[in-house]
């Protein structure tokens, strides 16, 4: 018997969580929830918001833009990711993203939910109407990334547009 249980969330609902990389996550899905099969949260967040260049360990992770329009680099190269795109990343393969639109939403597939442990201890608890566009602390990632061993950060954000942004 596995150990999942069945999930039902509705629009907007979900435990919310600042993102100290930058946005609000919403979970949907969480690893103790699917029996660490996958983690899936939505990602709201503002234009500027980027990743370092990094890459999981351990996870696939497949990004399905809901709303706005991102730029994601994988492979070597840069590619604008709009509504109802998808970009996947296998794991250890590096990886970014850079929010272009003002705003945007992003959900977020993860597996199998091991980095379930770094978003978590890159985040704090945020309220229903929290903004996306709070404090950044990219030395409390890398310290959440170092600590859960899933996520390695490679570099900075590989777009001109963010430099200086990170570390």
């Amino acid at each position: 018997m596995s150990a999942a249980v069945s999930i039902i969330r509705a629009k907007g609902e979900g435990e919310r969580l600042r993102f100290w990389g930058g946005g609000v996550l919403t979970m949907k899905a969480t690893a103790a929830e699917t029996g660490g099969s996958f983690l899936l949260f939505e990602d709201a967040m503002t234009k500027g918001k980027t990743t370092p260049l990094h890459a999981h360990v351990e996870e696939d992770e497949l990004l399905y833009v809901l709303e706005g329009e991102t730029l994601v680099h994988v492979d070597g190269g840069d590619h604008v990711v709009g509504a109802g795109g998808v970009a996947f990343a296998p794991r250890g393969v590096p990886h970014a993203f850079l929010v272009t639109s003002p705003t945007a939403r992003l959900l977020t597939l993860l597996t199998p939910a091991s980095a379930e442990a770094f978003y978590r201890g890159a985040s704090e608890p945020a309220s229903a109407d929290a903004d996306p566009s709070g404090p950044v602390d990219f030395a409390r990632v890398r310290e959440a990334a170092e600590r859960s061993g899933g996520m390695k950060l490679l570099g900075p954000p590989p777009f001109q547009a963010s430099e200086g942004v990170f570390g």
